[in-house]
């Protein structure tokens, strides 16, 4: 897919208030770590986290991703009457229905003709809903949209850390390791046509996607069906398959990636993945031949904070002058399905 005519405005975000350290978590964990005398520090050492954010109790995720999607449009000063489209794109939502779009579009003050919805696709969600704005402003259907998320690891890291200690067992640990990586942040992504300023901003070139949906039983986040309480999360995930399945995927989306926009891996000025924890950071950087100076990470102090991993850390790798004018930037998704999406911004 290419694209001529897509910009991104600007990147707002809101980092959850609460910082929750690796060693606190795994001091709530030690009758567990006793049992399986299992010393303490592995959580950090096996995933290079040494902290994550939470939301105060019962924050509702529209709050955060309203917060965002304000900043991301004080950035440009366009009006909320501007936006054609709302997509909100977290896994975390406020109910089934209505979509969790409504409600920030409703404090947003964006309606009439405007396209809001949801969409859900684990961590790509926020990469799949910026293809659908550009997809609308290549077309000519609107000048601008939002893709807004918020996410929040509280809730499940709490109920998972009560599963482990009612269960402490070697697999119980392996499968909800994951889980406890989980951080909690939000952010919107502002696309137009570029038509609202003669401002010098990032344009997205194009990207390419990737699926293998047999691995979808790999990480899973839900509710027990087979539960005698109603309405038991869980979480659990294969994290050695995860990363094996999951960096051979995005080695075959790199190399399709790099043809469909006519580049090279040497082109590549910068890189921003998704942020899952230092071995996999290494790996695929590793794998896909880009120099680790190029990419800018976030999990050793913000974790995995799914759909909103990437563009807050792209935000704040601008913030930091990481993402400088001219460079060629990767942005490099993979999430649980298995699906991997890469998108090529000229900053």
């Amino acid at each position: 897919m290419r694209y001529s005519r897509v910009y991104i405005e600007s990147v707002g975000y809101e980092l959850a208030p609460i910082v929750v350290t690796s060693t606190e978590l795994e001091q709530r964990l030690r009758p567990m770590y006793d049992a399986l005398h299992i010393a303490p520090g592995q959580l950090e050492a096996l995933t290079g986290i040494r902290e994550r954010r939470w939301w105060k109790p019962h924050t509702p995720v529209s709050e955060g991703a309203i917060a965002a999607a304000q900043k991301a449009l004080r950035e440009r000063n366009i009006s909320p009457t501007d936006i054609g489209a709302v997509v909100y794109a977290g896994v975390c939502r406020e109910h089934y229905e209505p979509a969790t779009a409504c409600q920030v579009a409703a404090a947003l003050g964006v309606h009439g003709e405007a396209a809001i919805y949801d969409t859900s696709n684990a961590c790509l969600g926020v990469l799949n809903g910026v293809l659908d704005i550009a997809n609308r402003i290549e077309l000519g259907q609107i000048r601008a949209g939002l893709v807004v998320a918020c996410e929040s690891s509280r809730e499940i890291n709490e109920t998972m850390i009560q599963q482990m200690l009612d269960q402490p067992t070697m697999e119980s640990f392996t499968t909800s390791l994951a889980t406890l990586t989980g951080g909690s942040g939000a952010a919107a992504v502002l696309l137009t046509d570029g038509s609202f300023t003669p401002a010098r901003r990032p344009r997205l070139l194009g990207g390419i996607n990737l699926a293998e949906p047999q691995h979808h039983k790999l990480c899973r986040w839900g509710i027990r069906s087979d539960a005698p309480e109603h309405h038991v999360p869980y979480m659990q995930t294969d994290a050695v398959a995860v990363m094996k399945h999951g960096v051979e995927l995005g080695k075959r989306t790199w190399d399709a990636f790099v043809k469909e926009l006519d580049l090279t891996t040497e082109r590549f000025d910068k890189v921003i993945c998704h942020q899952v924890g230092e071995a996999h950071q290494k790996l695929i950087l590793q794998t896909i031949g880009v120099a680790a100076e190029k990419d800018f990470s976030t999990y050793e102090f913000l974790g995995n904070m799914g759909t909103v991993s990437l563009p807050v850390t792209a935000a704040i790798a601008k913030e930091r002058d990481f993402l400088l004018p001219g460079d060629m930037v990767g942005f490099l998704g993979i999430g649980s399905g298995l699906n991997c999406l890469m998108l090529g911004i000229q900053w």
